[in-house]
C-alpha cells in the first residue's frame, strides 16, 4: 500500500481542500530526511521545509505533574539541543498539556518559530497569534514562493481509553502530503491508543513514513490503563496501514513508559507477518536519509 501512494476512500463527506498556491518551483521530489531527538520529538525535513514535532528540549532529572496527581520524571535529556536546531518552519504539535510533548524549553521555542499547528484548546491556551487550531480531517497548507507547497492533515487521536477526553485533553496526528501525490509522505500518530480514529486513518491514508508514538504510558494512579500504544498495538495497527516505513517514537526517557525501547524491539520482531520489515529504528541526534517510495531502501 504504502508503494502505491493512493489517498485511499473515506468515510461520509471528504475532507475540505485548501488551494494549493502555484508557484514557479519545479516539482522535483526528494526523499524525506527525519532525525529523532528523543521522546516524541522529531526533525522532519522535506522539499526544503524543515517541520519540528512535539518540542521537547528539558534536561533530563526535573519532575513533571500531569492530572489527578499523577506525575512523571524525565531520565534521558535531548540528543540535539535546541540551540543546534536549524530554523524551523512549523511546529507540529499533538497537544500541548503534557510535559512529555511540550516542556519548558519547547514552549519557549514555539515563540521564536513562525507558525505552530495543534488542537484548537491547545491553541487559546498557547496564546500565540501564529498558533494554528484544527480539528480531525482538517487542512491547511503550507506556502512560500521559494519551495513547493505542502498539505497538512490533521487526523484523529485519542490519548486513552474511552470516555477519557475529559481527563486526557485533545489530541492530534498529522500528515503531510505533496500536492503531486495522492498519498501521504509522512504521518505522526500523536500520543494515541489504539481505537477506532486510527482504523479511520489507515481506510482514509495511504502511507509513505509513519511515525508512531509508542511506550504504552501508564500511572499508578490507573492502574494497567495504558494512555499511548505499546508494540503489540503497533503491530496491530502496521499491519492495517500497511506503510511502506514505521518509525517506532516517544518510548524512553520518561518514568511513565511502561514498555521499554528494548522490550518494544523485541516484541515487534516477534511480529513477523506484515510488520517487522516494515519497522525502522532511528538512531538518536541522527539523520536518516529515506529515498523516494520507487528508490530501493538502504539495509
Amino acid at each position: 500500500m504504502g508503494g502505491n501512494r493512493r489517498l485511499r476512500p473515506g468515510l461520509g463527506a471528504a475532507p475540505r481542500r485548501d488551494p494549493i498556491p502555484a508557484g514557479d518551483v519545479a516539482l522535483t521530489m526528494t526523499g524525506v530526511r527525519i532525525t529523532h531527538i528523543g521522546g516524541p520529538t522529531t526533525l522532519i525535513e522535506i522539499d526544503g521545509w524543515t517541520i519540528l514535532t512535539d518540542p521537547t528540549f528539558d534536561e533530563p532529572g526535573a519532575r513533571y505533574d500531569f492530572a489527578l496527581g499523577t506525575y512523571s520524571v524525565k531520565t534521558i535529556g535531548p540528543a540535539i539541543r535546541v540551540d543546534d536546531l536549524p530554523a524551523i518552519d512549523v511546529v507540529l504539535l499533538s497537544h500541548d498539556h503534557h510535559a512529555d510533548n511540550l516542556d519548558h524549553v519547547g514552549r519557549a521555542l514555539l515563540r521564536t518559530v513562525p507558525r505552530v499547528i495543534t488542537t484548537m484548546s491547545g491553541s487559546r491556551r498557547l496564546g500565540l497569534a501564529h498558533a494554528e487550531p484544527m480539528v480531525p480531517w482538517q487542512e491547511t497548507v503550507l506556502a512560500s514562493p521559494a519551495r513547493q507547497p505542502l498539505r497538512v492533515i490533521a487526523t484523529p487521536s485519542r490519548h486513552g481509553p474511552p470516555f477519557s477526553r475529559l481527563l486526557v485533553g485533545e489530541n492530534l496526528g498529522f500528515a503531510i502530503q505533496r500536492p503531486s501525490e495522492s498519498g501521504v509522505a509522512v504521518w505522526m500518530s500523536g500520543d494515541s491508543v489504539y481505537f477506532k480514529g486510527l482504523e479511520q486513518v489507515a481506510r482514509r491514508l495511504d502511507v509513505d513514513i509513519a511515525l508512531l508514538h509508542l511506550g504504552a504510558v501508564r500511572f499508578g494512579l490507573t492502574g494497567p490503563v495504558k494512555y499511548t500504544m505499546d508494540a503489540r498495538d503497533a503491530a496491530r495497527f502496521i499491519r492495517l496501514l500497511e506503510p511502506r516505513i514505521a518509525v517506532p517514537v516517544h518510548y524512553d526517557g520518561w518514568t511513565h513508559f511502561s514498555e521499554s525501547h528494548d522490550r518494544a524491539r523485541v516484541r515487534l520482531l516477534e511480529e513477523s507477518e506484515g510488520v517487522h520489515h516494515r519497522v525502522r529504528w532511528l538512531p538518536l541526534g541522527k539523520p536518516v536519509e529515506f529515498p523516494p517510495p520507487t528508490a530501493p531502501l538502504a539495509p
